[in-house]
């Protein structure tokens, strides 16, 4: 980066400063009371996410048959509200008013309630209370998490349940508030046969988005699964979009969870989350959810005869905590490299951002200083973006970013409308201008940028007034 001149830091933004953005972070498990939201809802807002994922807790909300005790939720979505941040829900889990197997299970984790007539209605009893109480609140309602794991569906996983299930459910949120959202599938697995079966139920027809869980070190991977999945969708329903529901990884090792055997450091789940982060716009999904707020219990697989069994740290959030004896997170919630980065994704992508195509050719030339050939286009991952006022270009080496840091230059050949071109470091946000000596002007307006800077981190090439 030594060859460019610093000229600028990404501001800031609040929630409140964005009016629009598809990016959010998960604050999950308040179902299940395993930390204080109160200490959390300013630094969100700092952050300047746009959307909070939330799950509902029917345990926690009805604790006496067909009584709803909505406060404790309403506190959460209030306080996200007024800071300008939308909230979602995902409706789950089970209950052990009425479901036996729930009686044992720590938050009635993955005990659906679909073995009796009684348990079915108390469900779309339920579901129909918690969207009606949120009507003008919320416009986003999920059904279950990651049905196609075995924890959170313990009996056994069974697409033809999930997609009967999805069914009755997405019809109780349609008739309690037909102008609300419902999102289905909620998958974790790799897996087109369990969607594909799902769908096969004719959940489609009653769904306006399918979601999915993505956890890697690769985010090459997310191309990959969003296409095929968009391809698979739309044989059902044309008018479905897709949404990345939970993605995140470790801060350190040796805790619980997806990715826990990786070698992981705060440093590194902060270029994950860059990375992946940015691939998911890419991809051009509706809105991308970061797992999570907070570092806390998994509690999927917690015995409530049996603590140990849910003190189960996972370290994924954006703000880091300590923990009480109960497993509960606690201290000041520290902010983490990667609640930075999400700070600077949030700010520079602020705004009715799309997806789009720009004429740029990546070169592969000898570079002096680094003693070896440039990298070839098919090595870097890249993507462009628009708003109202110019474009950008994304791109970065996607090397494994569990073992290698990556350093060095391409040349690029662009046309643009635009005289106005900087470079965003999404690390640091810092803003470079780029010196006349490394920019050939070959006229009307198509230019060659030698020795550009790339990393194993996104870089941001912006053109006009895309940094607002």
């Amino acid at each position: 980066m030594e060859q460019l001149k610093k000229i600028g830091k990404l501001k800031a933004k609040k929630s409140s400063e964005i009016k629009y953005s598809k990016i959010g972070l998960g604050f999950e498990k308040l179902d299940r009371d395993v930390f204080d939201p109160q200490k959390a809802y300013d630094k969100v807002a700092e952050c300047g996410v746009k959307k909070v994922r939330l799950q509902s807790g029917w345990q926690r909300t009805e604790k006496e048959k067909g009584i709803y005790d909505f406060e404790w939720l309403d506190v959460v979505v209030d306080n996200f509200l007024k800071r300008g941040i939308e909230p979602w829900i995902c409706l789950c889990y089970g209950n052990s008013l009425y479901t036996d197997s729930a009686k044992t299970v720590f938050g009635a984790v993955g005990c659906p309630p679909i073995f009796s007539d009684e348990e079915k209605q108390a469900w779309v009893n339920y579901v129909t209370a918690v969207v009606g109480h949120y009507e003008g609140r919320v416009n986003y309602f999920e059904v279950w998490n990651e049905p196609d794991g075995k924890w959170c569906w313990k009996h056994g996983v069974n697409a033809k349940e999930l997609g009967e299930f999805t069914i009755a459910t997405a019809k109780a949120v349609k008739e309690a508030n037909p102008k609300a959202k419902t999102i289905g599938g909620v998958v974790c697995m790799r897996k087109l046969d369990f969607l594909n079966t799902a769908l096969k139920t004719g959940m489609g027809k009653y769904l306006d988005y399918i979601s999915f869980h993505e956890y890697t070190h690769d985010e090459n991977k997310v191309f990959e699964r969003v296409e095929n999945y968009r391809a698979l969708i739309k044989m059902y329903n044309p008018d479905i979009e897709l949404i990345q529901g939970e993605s995140g990884t470790q801060s350190k090792r040796g805790g619980n969870g997806a990715l826990c055997e990786g070698a992981w450091t705060e440093e590194i789940q902060a270029k994950q989350l860059a990375r992946h982060t940015i691939a998911d716009l890419m991809t051009d999904v509706h809105f991308t959810s970061y797992f999570s707020c907070l570092d806390m219990i998994e509690a999927l697989h917690g015995d409530v005869n049996n603590k140990a069994s849910y003190l189960d740290y996972g370290y994924f959030g954006v703000l880091g905590a300590d923990f009480d004896e109960d497993g509960r997170s606690t201290g000041e919630y520290y902010k983490k490299p990667s609640y930075y980065v999400l700070q600077n994704i949030c700010s520079l992508f602020a705004g009715d951002i799309k997806v789009c195509r720009q004429p740029i050719f990546v070169n592969s030339e000898y570079s002096p200083a680094h003693y070896e050939n440039q990298l070839k286009r098919n090595e870097v991952t890249t993507g462009s973006f628009e708003n109202a006022g110019g474009k950008a270009f994304a791109y970065w080496y996607p090397s494994n970013i569990m073992t290698t840091s990556y350093h060095s230059t391409i040349t690029v050949e662009l046309y643009t409308e635009y005289n106005d071109i900087k470079l965003v470091d999404i690390m640091d946000g810092a803003i470079y201008e780029i010196p006349e000596k490394l920019i050939e002007d070959k006229g009307d307006g198509v230019f060659v940028i030698k020795e550009l800077p790339i990393k194993d981190t996104p870089l941001i090439l912006t053109f006009g007034s895309f940094i607002e």
